[in-house]
Formats: structure tokens, sequence, C-alpha cells
């Protein structure tokens, strides 16, 4: 079967782009040429570019893996992205990539300082930033942040990167291009902006200085389930199109992009594939947060460890979808009134997305990241609660439920590795302490800048935790959640 090169080259069923590619320029330069930003931001620019038009394609950079750049580069950007949800089925190919750079900090750093650059976009998760969440700025620890420490002409980080490419553009009189991050970090704007300046300020004040003054950094909220590629992704695709595609992604229908509107240089027509536009994210950011992604937490260790792979399984399980209604239940509680949303129709498209019989999402991928994901996820809200003397068991199972995930063994005794940035740290931790509740709440408590003091030091809060893992560690995952499920 011939490979994905050209439009003309689809024979199948799939949607082509409403637009030539090759009469547009590029705008944008993309860190993290992931499954996710393939799924989002690469499809709206896509929608945007046959509603608006624009120099607006993307100069991919694969940060650490080959495979997708040279996936990509064979396939000149094109790829399959396929939608599956209870309805069906349907598949487009997306043409807004223009090019990809592989693992070349170089080449990644010429294409940011090309003069065409108006816009450089994220996704990288939160450990590829290199940001001290406790602090502000950058994390002087992080290994990328501390090699370009020693190699300012040659960063190779994401912090380093954009520092050095504003810099050169200022020498050179460029405009600075704006700055947006598309990864689940609260108020991901301010937060890349303080690494960013942080950094240049070591380098040069009067850098920083400029970037302070003259760079926009917008946040963004972003929302799709975006499983990982498989066999019959590729498969599907190859259906579809007539061609091999080994950069075909699958989705589900549900897509929302909320975007603090402050692009001096411009911007995609973002809004023609159903961004949302808004002067203050955060009220965004944080119902996303604390509904979906909490939810999202708790049911992915809980189902994991009870043996459910996906999320769809763990929605077929009775008692752990009342655990998730609950959580979403509660979670509502805590938010603010939002104009144009409605809480509880919100709560009721989450669990019909999390049903959804045709995304295969892994709940072991979900749980990935625990330490730099549950802060905001249920830490967050559990304090809120707490002031609120509102009730802590979701919360509380939730943490429960990670912390027997940490131990890295599941009921069988089998182990698994945890996948976790801070997993040494973890497993140090919990070496050679007893199997029980107190001693492994105590070890993990212990680790610096995680669980809030206030929080693990209250007697609600741990007893209710205590419960909870005591029961997982004595009567296995499955009776705990059949007993939390009834209370």
């Amino acid at each position: 079967m011939k490979r994905l090169t050209s439009l003309n080259s689809v024979t199948g069923a799939a949607q082509l782009p409403g637009y030539d590619p090759d009469a547009h320029g590029r705008g944008i330069v993309h860190l993290g040429i992931g499954a996710f930003h393939r799924a989002h931001q690469a499809m709206m620019t896509d929608d945007a570019l046959a509603a608006s038009g624009g120099d607006w394609r993307i100069t991919g950079v694969s940060l650490r893996s080959l495979e997708i750049a040279e996936a990509l580069n064979a396939q000149h950007g094109l790829y399959t992205l396929i939608e599956r949800g209870a309805q069906g089925t349907r598949a487009r190919v997306i043409a807004s990539i223009r090019d990809v750079i592989a693992a070349d900090p170089a080449a990644t750093l010429a294409a940011l300082c090309a003069p065409e650059i108006r816009i450089v976009t994220l996704t990288v998760t939160e450990k590829g930033y290199g940001l001290d969440r406790i602090k502000g700025g950058p994390d002087l620890n992080h290994p990328a942040v501390s090699a370009d420490l020693a190699s300012p002409n040659a960063p190779s980080g994401v912090l380093g990167l954009l520092v050095r490419a504003l810099a050169q553009r200022r020498q050179s009189g460029q405009a600075p291009f704006s700055v947006l991050s598309c990864d689940n970090l609260p108020d991901n704007g301010r937060l890349l902006r303080s690494g960013v300046v942080g950094l240049a300020r070591i380098w040069d004040p009067g850098l920083a200085d400029w970037i302070e003054t003259e760079v926009a950094f917008p946040s963004s909220m972003v929302d799709r389930i975006t499983p990982a590629t498989t066999s019959q992704t590729l498969s599907d695709a190859a259906r579809v199109t007539g061609c091999t595609d080994l950069a075909a992604v699958e989705t589900e229908p549900f897509l929302q992009w909320v975007i603090e509107d402050r692009f001096p240089t411009g911007r995609p027509a973002w809004e023609a594939g159903g961004a949302l536009f808004v002067k203050d994210v955060a009220p965004y950011e944080q119902m996303k947060l604390t509904m979906l992604n909490g939810s999202h937490s708790m049911l992915a260790y809980a189902g994991f460890l009870s043996g459910r792979r996906y999320v769809r399984d763990v929605m077929e399980d009775p008692a752990l979808a009342r655990l998730v209604r609950r959580h979403l239940e509660t979670a509502a509680t805590l938010l603010p009134v939002l104009s144009g949303i409605n809480l509880h129709d919100y709560a009721r498209s989450l669990e019909a997305r999390f049903r959804n019989p045709a995304i295969a999402h892994e709940t072991r991928q979900i749980a990935m990241d625990g330490t730099q994901k549950l802060p905001q996820r249920i830490f967050k809200p559990a304090l809120l609660a707490l002031e609120r003397n509102l009730p802590l068991n979701t919360f509380a199972f939730a943490t429960a439920a990670w912390m027997r995930y940490a131990i890295g063994r599941d009921d069988n005794g089998e182990p698994y590795a945890i996948s976790d940035p801070r997993e040494a740290e973890i497993t140090t931790a919990l070496r050679n302490i007893p199997y029980e509740a107190q001693a492994i709440i105590a070890a993990l408590n212990a680790l610096q800048g995680l669980i809030p003091p206030a929080l693990s030091q209250h007697p609600r809060w741990s007893t209710a935790v205590e419960r909870a893992l005591e029961r997982m560690l004595t009567d296995g995952m499955i009776r705990a959640i059949a007993y939390e499920a009834e209370k």
C-alpha cells in the first residue's frame, strides 16, 4: 500500500482539508508534537486555515523521539485523525503541519528565530518545562535547566530554547513571538512566563525586563481524551485513506480549548474549530481540573488496581461508576457559577465521555505522573472542602488509591512501574517500612512539596485517608471499592 504523502494519494472516505496546504506559509512552532497536539491544536489550526486562510502552518518539534518526526516528514506533515464516538467513527486528513524537527536543538532554535514565526505553542507535560512550582521560576536542579545554564549559547531544554530565541530576536530587531502553553497546568501562561523570565534574569537582566514588557504568555485550557495510537488506529487509517499512515491518531468527538485572547502579532481563527476566547481562563481551568481531571485520577488508580484496563471498563463496574459520579457531584459543589456552564450537565457529559465504548483510554496511562497531577486535581479541592466543612471522602479515597498505587505491587504481588518523575524518591521512601497504612501515609506525606501540611496534618483528612488505605491493604482494592461505593 502506498504511503500518505499528498492529498491526491487519498482514495478512501476520509474528509480532506478545505484548503491547499502549499498555498500557506508557516507561522507557528510547536514544541512537543505528540498525539494530543495532533488531535487538538493542529486540528483546530487546520479548521482555521480552511475558514480564514493565513500563513499559520506549523513546524513541529519532537524534543526526544525520532519516530514521529520521521513518520510525519515522510508524509509531508499529513496524517489521519480518527474520531471515535458512541454514534460511530469519522476520519479526516489534517494538513496544518508543514514539517517536524527531530530532537535537534540547533534546528529548533533556528526555527524559533525565523521572522515569520509569530506564535510558539507547547505540549511538553509539566515535567518538560523545568519549573519550580514551589518558589516560582525555573527549577535549577532540573536536568534540562542545569544543562542550559552550563551551555547558554547552545540550549536544548524548553526554557533555554525560548529564552535564547527571544534574545536573538531582540538583538536582531524582530518582534517577539507569543508563547502559548497547551499543557494541563493551572494558570499555565503565568507559570511559563515566570520560568522564562527567571532563566533570562540569570543570563541577562535586561533581557528579562524586555520579556516581561514585550512578550505575551496567554493562558489556555485544553480538553480532549486522546488514547495512545494502536495497531487498530493505523489499520483504520489505512482503510479510510487507502494509504499507509504511520502518524495516525485517534480521539473522542468532544473538544474544548479556552484561550486568553492576547496575541500582539496575530493568531489563527481557532474559533472556527471551536476555540473559545476569553479574558480569564481561570474559572474554566478550575472546572476542568476539579471535575474532569480529579475524577480521572481517582478512577485511574482505583480502576488499574482492580484490574480495569480502560476507562470504559471502569464505568461498566456499578461500584466504580457510583464513585465517579460521587466525585463529580462533590467537586461541583466547590466551583463558582460560570456563565454559560451548567455544572450538572457538565458532570453528566463527563460520565458519557468516560463510558464511550469506542475510546480505549488506559487507566495506567492516566495514572502516570501522579505527583505532578494530584496537587491541582485532588489536594487543592480537598483543602477547599476542608475549609468549607464539606465532605472529604472522595478526595481522601482518591489519595489513598494513589498511595496504594505508589507501592508498585498489585493485590496479587505482581510488580509494576509507577511511571512518576519522583518514582525513585517514592520507592526509597517506602522501602523497609511496615506494610500498613500509617507508615505508608507518613512516608508519602514527608515528600517535599507534595501534600500541603494544612491538609496532611488535619485530623479529619488523615483519619479518612488512613481508613481508606487500610481497607485497600487488608481487604484488597475490589472490596475497598465496594465498601466505599455503599457509604
